[in-house]
């Protein structure tokens, strides 16, 4: 009985690690129908599409430390609760105001599932070589979760309204909230610091400043408010930085940076995040809008990059029993380069069969990382800072892959209004603006814009190959980590050999 309990508490704990990922990146298919039904403009349709993942990624570390005090699992179903009631709000908006706030509220709910399933994953598996088998397991579904996204949302969308998207999670929400008290276990951590608001607050203004200003001078708004922002969000993150290094229990252990390998894969985590948030943001785009293909259509298209990253993850164990994680996730991240590369190269006749191999190979080769990362991460430093260790590896995922929406997706903007020549501010203003014009005159239209929107995509998968070649180098040229003593945990779980 004890085992059915440990392991079906595993499974429904990968019931929120998924749909909190998948929140993060299912509204890429619908963002071209609500943004018509809600009238949203190009920088509310950014904060729509961001605001969720920047609220995850600036709150889960906070989340981590409220867990500890009042209880992981009590935690856990008090955001499940939280989420399943903003879901519906969100799938019900009536403007883009409402739809932004109502993400921005997900994304506080989602910081609390995220660091509480990990955390009680720790406490569920005592036997060091179980709890890798499960969280590698946990670590597939998230960033699978990630990748699938679009392929759920373009299902949903060929059949109901752009709501559907969000309404999904909630009868997950309702079994976690019904079977969570059965399944899983209570824990806390010894001696958990208190929460400094102080420190909450200056991490939110760091990161939501930086972001806004990036984003209003990439849309060409007057530099000035945007410019200050930037400043000023970079002198708080300067201060918050400070802060931490001062304080006895900081919220963000900056200390643990010293370690040069739990910098490595953590750099190496953001920058992944980055690249395959905007290579999928654009594919996603280029499908519908430049190939001419249906959400449904789009969503099958699309289905091999959430493949990849399932098979990467699951082969990753068999690839470290044959080689250093090291080399594993390095290897990896270079056949990820050749992905971005294939990116480079799509256009024309040949355009579609390109574009998937292109965004199955990034995705195969960062399974290495996704699935050895976590543990590499806790491993590189003393056992008594694992919890932390984890923590910043969860803020790493969520901020690469909104600073991916954000910074890549501003890049194919620049690209592309510079190959227009400031007379259409998007893709999808282009489509409906040929709606409206004679069919010569559309046509010619629609054949500009879909030929920029195809050069923003080459920038942006060069800039992939880049970014995740860099990561390579960087993971090869790492130290060792010194091995570690596993940190004792409650004995909860007890699983045949």
């Amino acid at each position: 009985m004890r085992v059915n309990r440990a392991w079906l508490g595993l499974v429904l704990l990968m019931l929120p690690t998924f749909l909190v990922a998948l929140d993060t990146t299912a509204l890429l298919l619908a963002l071209p129908r609500l943004s018509a039904d809600l009238g949203a403009g190009g920088v509310e349709q950014l904060w729509i599409s961001d605001v969720y993942g920047f609220a995850v990624a600036g709150l889960v570390i906070t989340m981590g430390t409220l867990g500890d005090r009042i209880g992981r699992r009590r935690l856990l179903l008090l955001g499940a609760a939280a989420f399943a009631v903003l879901s519906v709000v969100a799938a019900f908006a009536v403007d883009p105001l409402m739809l932004i706030v109502a993400r921005a509220l997900l994304g506080v709910a989602g910081a609390t599932l995220a660091p509480s399933t990990l955390a009680l994953i720790t406490s569920m598996f005592r036997d060091e070589r179980r709890r890798g088998r499960a969280i590698a397991l946990w670590a597939s579904c998230q960033f699978a979760g990630g990748a699938l996204g679009p392929v759920l949302a373009g299902f949903l969308l060929q059949y109901f309204w752009w709501g559907s998207v969000f309404l999904v999670s909630v009868p997950a929400m309702a079994l976690l909230l019904i079977a969570g008290p059965v399944l899983l276990p209570e824990s806390r951590g010894e001696g958990a610091g208190r929460l400094d608001p102080a420190s909450v607050g200056m991490s939110l203004a760091a990161v939501l400043l930086v972001i806004y200003g990036i984003k209003q001078l990439a849309v060409g708004s007057a530099p000035l408010v945007p410019a200050l922002a930037v400043v000023v969000g970079a002198a708080i993150g300067a201060a918050f930085v400070r802060r931490q290094l001062r304080l006895e229990t900081p919220l963000l252990e900056l200390r643990l940076l010293r370690a040069r390998p739990f910098t490595a894969v953590l750099v190496a985590l953001v920058l992944a995040g980055v690249a395959m948030a905007g290579t999928g943001l654009l594919v996603t785009q280029y499908l519908q809008n430049v190939l001419g293909h249906s959400p449904a259509t789009s969503a099958l298209l699309f289905a091999p990059m959430g493949l990849g990253v399932a098979v990467g993850t699951v082969a990753a164990p068999a690839l470290a029993a044959r080689m250093r994680q090291r080399t594993a996730i390095a290897g990896g991240l270079a056949v990820s380069a050749l992905g971005g590369l294939l990116l480079v190269g799509v256009d024309g006749a040949h355009a579609l069969p390109l574009v998937m191999t292109g965004v199955t190979v990034l995705a195969l080769g960062t399974g290495p990382l996704f699935a050895l990362g976590t543990g590499l991460v806790v491993g590189s430093v003393p056992p008594e800072r694992a919890g932390s260790a984890a923590s910043m590896s969860e803020t790493g995922n969520y901020l690469g892959g909104s600073l991916g929406f954000a910074l890549l997706g501003v890049l194919a903007a620049v690209v592309y209004r510079s190959r227009m020549h400031g007379t259409s501010g998007s893709l999808a203003d282009a489509v409906a603006a040929s709606r409206r014009l004679p069919a010569a005159r559309g046509a010619e239209l629609l054949h500009h814009a879909r030929e920029a929107f195809t050069a923003g995509l080459h920038v942006v998968g060069g800039v992939a190959a880049v970014v995740f070649a860099t990561s390579s180098v960087l993971i090869l040229t790492m130290r060792p980590a010194r091995p570690t003593t596993p940190a004792a945990v409650p004995d909860y779980e007890a699983v045949p050999s």
